[in-house]
């Protein structure tokens, strides 16, 4: 045996690639997925840059940008990127709100980066961190009156020893906090902020109301939108303050999560809390992100992977979160699966080269009917959320939960079953011609679309802890891509650059072990 080498896996005169569907032949997905969307149709990332890639910098993840567009993605919402201070490495403790993480490159690879995502018609939105700043922070020497001070001494908000309160009522820390925001609009063309933590009990409202509408119309044709993390169903005066969307918090941590998680899910109590959230959600006059994980629930919270929180139930839960409401968001790196626990104080490294076709091949298809059907569309006001209407299922909701949401000739019907067993079930209401986009069966071999036509009723067999999505219509029947594409030993025309792929086409890190694609050939490393 030959340590560490290269070995050609076949002679390379004749060498094959089996070239599965995703990177080197694109599927119809893809073509839908490549796409650009607007507002209501959107499927937003979160991402660290610092554990994205091996590199960790915006000019490595610039070139993964293709790939999150494919998986579906129209929104990058890029984690804190400025310098970090405070001592314990928090990206959430700034040390200056006008620069960039030198780990991570410049403001002109940043801009770079935005530039690039424009052009495939994806939008880039910061992390806004308004609450307060690392305790070496430029400004607690240069301008120690832009902080909350207590008999002299600067406060610590929530006992975070790593940072300090900025002060909302001293109007010149107003005025050089927008600022900083308008300066990354000039410098970068950023899109949009996710704003950390606006339930701050020291950040007035009117804050929010006077600074929100100044960015909205700061830059004609530049729209700017924008997310705060809070739950606002349950603070109303949040509502008043004019942002974008919120976070269904509610729904992911106090329902699924503590009720619906790896222990175990049932139809019956699945719908009470599916509809009270849809309840709180269509009255409250803003925008809601959904999601089963985000950098708080990977990492902070006890270090739980979506397998250790949900169980097999990650996947019907997906699919939930997906079709039911709002605009659904993916965490760094949950296309592989989701089972790691990423730290992000350090920017622990994704392991691309783990992988899980059922997670990824369900995300992208559900992105698809997400950007191609209005029965899914999100928004602000109850008009722009078509209703979901909960359907009739002949086990009475014991197992199956079976949904649809309609908008003029637009129809999304998603059956799930939440048992540990095949189910057969009839749903009546149902009539007219339908495609299976999605199939939890077949999902992981690849994405196929299957017509079928119902006469009132709908009667199937759905997998054990398994989901299907019609699409209401007749469209073209699309089968698993199989295709083998020969590529002759000196062609590189899979890949001409220094990537390396799995066999399913993602990339990944220079492997050390395993098989492995690398400029047109096929090796395994021993």
């Amino acid at each position: 045996m030959i340590n560490k080498r290269y070995i050609s896996y076949l002679l390379s005169a004749i060498l094959i690639i089996f070239c599965i569907q995703s990177t080197f032949a694109d599927d119809y997905i893809d073509k839908i997925n490549i796409q650009t969307y607007g507002s209501g149709q959107q499927v937003i990332y979160e991402l660290n840059v610092g554990s994205y890639t091996k590199e960790g910098t915006f000019k490595a993840a610039q070139e993964k940008l293709l790939e999150l567009k494919k998986t579906g993605v129209d929104i990058v919402w890029l984690m804190p990127i400025y310098p970090r201070g405070g001592g314990i490495n928090s990206p959430y403790a700034a040390v200056d709100f006008t620069a960039v993480n030198p780990s991570y490159g410049t403001i002109n690879d940043l801009k770079n980066y935005v530039a690039a995502a424009h052009k495939l018609g994806m939008k880039v939105w910061l992390d806004w961190v308004p609450n307060h700043m690392a305790t070496n922070a430029t400004w607690v020497s240069t301008h120690p009156e832009y902080f909350t001070q207590v008999n002299g001494r600067m406060v610590h908000p929530n006992n975070y020893g790593d940072v300090y309160q900025l002060n909302y009522y001293n109007s010149d820390l107003v005025n050089a906090m927008n600022d900083c925001l308008k300066f990354w609009i000039d410098q970068t063309d950023v899109d949009g902020f996710r704003c950390d933590y606006i339930s701050s009990p020291t950040i007035p409202v009117s804050y929010w109301q006077n600074t929100i509408p100044m960015l909205k119309n700061y830059k004609n044709g530049k729209s700017i939108t924008m997310l705060g993390e809070a739950d606002m169903s349950d603070k109303a005066t949040l509502l008043q303050a004019g942002f974008d969307y919120d976070y269904a918090w509610g729904f992911q941590e106090t329902n699924l999560q503590n009720n619906f998680g790896a222990k175990g899910v049932y139809a019956t109590a699945l719908k009470t809390y599916a509809s009270n959230f849809l309840n709180k959600s269509y009255t409250m006059g803003a925008g809601r992100m959904v999601y089963l994980t985000n950098h708080d629930q990977n990492y902070n919270y006890n270090k739980k992977t979506l397998t250790q929180k949900y169980g097999q139930n990650k996947y019907l839960l997906t699919v939930l979160t997906y079709t039911l409401y709002g605009m659904p968001m993916i965490y760094n790196g949950e296309e592989t699966g989701g089972d790691q626990s990423l730290n992000y104080f350090l920017d622990t490294k994704i392991d691309w080269t783990v992988s899980d076709p059922k997670m990824l091949n369900t995300l992208r298809t559900l992105a698809a009917i997400k950007h191609t059907q209005v029965a899914l569309h999100d928004g602000k006001t109850e008009a722009d959320n078509p209703k979901v209407d909960f359907l009739t299922t002949s086990d009475g909701n014991k197992y199956i939960l079976a949904y649809k949401r309609s908008s003029g000739s637009s129809e999304v019907v998603v059956v799930l079953n939440t048992s540990t067993s095949e189910q057969t079930v009839n749903i009546p209401g149902i009539n007219g011609d339908y495609s299976l986009w999605l199939n939890s069966n077949t999902i992981a071999n690849g994405v196929s679309r299957k017509g079928y036509s119902f006469g009132g009723s709908l009667n199937i067999n759905v997998p054990a802890k398994g989901y299907l999505v019609f699409v209401k219509g007749a469209y073209t029947d699309e089968t698993i891509n199989t295709r083998i594409d020969p590529i002759i030993a000196d062609q590189e025309s899979i890949s001409a650059n220094d990537c390396y792929y799995n066999l399913q086409g993602m990339v990944i890190s220079k492997p050390q072990e395993g098989i492995f694609i690398y400029k047109g050939r096929k090796y395994i490393m021993h």
